[in-house]
């Protein structure tokens, strides 16, 4: 295994434009991902072209060597520069982004939708909840957290590339082609609002739960063009739930039915 011992070294550098801008990982199709446990998680559903490990990390997990790509060992001030975090194991790939599109939309499937959901703690719950409850797919809007950022792909724990993403664009326009597949479009919002325990958890066409961003919520265009309007229930002593929970709770209300 090649030994790359300089942090000047086109392939970190390379990977480390990766971690740090949107625009980079979009244009290159690619992504970078850290550690132990995550790295052999996402090649269940990306592939991985290259891996960079510290050679403790590949004392601690000799099993890594059994990953697809090419593999490098990298000093620890190298593995360093990787990181996207201070303490860090070592254990770093590049993979190729999963491509999806509105057209695998299908007439009674489940779905999750983020309206500018910037958070990335909160969009990486959102895609493990989705993923963990059955759904079909996650739709984002323009404006929020990439989903292949470091701080997204911890929080999914994998489940960025075991559920379908799609990059749909305006919202408005993306739920106005899941209605015309039948599927029941429900935004979290509290105007003219059903409490989910009215809503009927069964939705034979499909059903599309709508989230919007922390501190705005929706938008009124989004609100307008979805089939009604959901809230949770709570008592007064807060004023609401971050996206993350509330999204978990309705993603639960509407699970695959045999869970």
């Amino acid at each position: 295994m090649e030994k790359i011992t300089s942090r000047e070294n086109a392939k970190v550098k390379y990977a480390c434009r990766l971690a740090s801008s949107g625009a980079f990982r979009r244009a290159e199709g690619r992504f970078l991902a850290e550690g132990r446990k995550l790295c052999p998680e996402l090649c269940r559903g990306a592939e991985l072209e290259t891996l960079f490990c510290t050679e403790s990390a590949l004392e601690k997990c000799p099993e890594l060597s059994e990953l697809p790509g090419e593999h490098y060992l990298v000093e620890d001030h190298v593995a360093d520069k990787l990181a996207d975090v201070g303490t860090h194991q070592g254990v770093f790939g590049v993979f190729r982004t999963p491509v999806h599109t509105l057209e695998e939309v299908k007439t009674g499937g489940r779905y999750l939708a983020l309206e500018r959901v910037q958070d990335p703690g909160n969009v990486g719950t959102l895609l493990r909840s989705a993923a963990a409850f059955g759904f079909d797919g996650v739709l984002l809007s323009d404006g929020c957290a990439s989903v292949f950022a470091p701080k997204t792909l911890r929080a999914s724990m994998g489940a960025a590339v075991r559920i379908p993403v799609i990059e749909a664009g305006k919202m408005p326009e993306a739920i106005a082609l899941l209605r015309e597949k039948g599927i029941t479009c429900l935004a979290a919002a509290l105007y003219q609002s059903q409490p989910l325990s009215a809503a009927a958890s069964s939705c034979p066409d499909g059903v599309c739960v709508v989230i919007g961003s922390e501190g705005q919520g929706l938008t009124d265009e989004t609100i307008a063009a979805c089939t009604g309007t959901v809230r949770i229930p709570m008592t007064d002593r807060v004023e609401s739930l971050n996206a993350g929970i509330a999204g978990s709770i309705l993603l639960w209300h509407f699970r695959e039915e045999s869970l």
